[in-house]
C-alpha cells in the first residue's frame, strides 16, 4: 500500500491456515447434537473425572478452582447407544502431516476400546490431521492390529488411508461417522 510522502507499508505476518475450521471436538459435539435431535443416536461427550481440592470463594458467583486432580485416568471421550449397540470412541487431533503419534492416546484407552469390542460394543478412533484438514475413522480392530504388529511410536497417515475411512465435512451432520458404523457393523451401503 502506498502512503503519502512515498512511504510504503507492507505486512510480514504469515497467513495462518491452521484452525480454519472448527475443532474436532466442536464438530463432534455438533454432530452428536444433530444425532440426538433427529433421534438417530444418543451419544455424549464424557466429562473428565476431577476431584476439586481447593476453591477460592471471593463471592458465590466468582468461585475459582485453585487446586484439583484427576480421580482416575479417563477412558475415552464419547459414548452412547446406536441401533441397540453401545458405542465408545476416542477423538484426537494432530498437527503432524505424515503420522499420528501413539503418545496422543494412552495405553489404558486402547485397552478400554479392546474391552468394548470384546463385549460386543462398537469402539473406534477418530483422528483429525488438522494441518491437512483430513479426518479419519479407524475401527478399534485396526488400531489393535497396528499396535500389536508394529513397534513404531506412530501410525502413518498411509495406514489411515488404507485401513480407515475418511470422514468428509458436511453441513448436517457435520461429521457423519455413523454412516461408517452402518457400513462396518450393520452391512450398510458403501461410504463416500
Amino acid at each position: 500500500m502506498n502512503y503519502p510522502a512515498g512511504m510504503k507499508k507492507t505486512t510480514t505476518a504469515p497467513i495462518q491456515y491452521s484452525n480454519r475450521g472448527m475443532s474436532l471436538e466442536h464438530d463432534l459435539n455438533a454432530t452428536n447434537e444433530y444425532y440426538r435431535v433427529t433421534n438417530r443416536a444418543i451419544i455424549y461427550k464424557k466429562p473428565t473425572p476431577v476431584t476439586i481440592v481447593k476453591v477460592d470463594y471471593k463471592s458465590r458467583r466468582d468461585a475459582v478452582i485453585k487446586e484439583g486432580y484427576f480421580k482416575t485416568p479417563s477412558t475415552t471421550d464419547y459414548n452412547g447407544i446406536y441401533r441397540g449397540k453401545y458405542i465408545d470412541f476416542e477423538a484426537k487431533e494432530t498437527r503432524n502431516k505424515r503420522f499420528f503419534p501413539l503418545s496422543n492416546i494412552h495405553v489404558h484407552q486402547i485397552d478400554h476400546l479392546k474391552k468394548i469390542t470384546e463385549h460386543g460394543g462398537i469402539g473406534f478412533l477418530i483422528v483429525r490431521f488438522s494441518t491437512l484438514n483430513l479426518t479419519y475413522f479407524l475401527d478399534s480392530s485396526k488400531l489393535l492390529t497396528f499396535t500389536n504388529e508394529h513397534t513404531r511410536s506412530s501410525i502413518p497417515l498411509t495406514f489411515f488411508e488404507e485401513h480407515g475411512y475418511r470422514i468428509y465435512d458436511k453441513f448436517n451432520p457435520r461429521l457423519d461417522y455413523l454412516a461408517i458404523v452402518d457400513l462396518i457393523y450393520f452391512g450398510g451401503k458403501s461410504y463416500e
